[in-house]
């Protein structure tokens, strides 16, 4: 098992998980984060830190995509491993549906 960050994040990118995390596998984009899925050593205590719900374990029904897009970006993206300020529209973003569609960006973060 791992856990993954879904579309929840995007466009909130609350970091109250990377300083949690004992192994560091947080990987930063413009704007959301994503889990390494072979780094991650399924402990779950970020799953809890996530005030979007958007940590979810891949056990979970159809989270095979999640798994794969996860992996991709954290290896594109710079690690993360200090909390930062949501983004500037994370209040009104947050549940907001399809997002990922609307919203997601490739582009990497500022990682740190």
């Amino acid at each position: 098992m791992t856990y993954i960050v879904n579309d929840a994040c995007i466009s909130c990118k609350y970091t109250d998980c990377v300083e949690v995390c004992p192994v560091d596998c947080f990987y930063e984009g413009e704007n959301m984060l994503v889990i390494h899925p072979d780094e991650c050593i399924d402990c779950g205590v970020c799953e809890p830190e996530c005030p979007a719900d958007a940590i979810r374990p891949d056990t979970e029904p159809d989270m095979e995509k999640w798994v794969e897009f996860n992996r991709k970006y954290s290896e594109m993206w710079p690690v993360i491993v200090t909390k930062k300020d949501p983004l500037p529209d994370a209040a009104e973003r947050d549940g907001e549906s399809g997002k990922l569609e609307k919203y997601f960006s490739e582009a990497p973060g500022e990682g740190g």
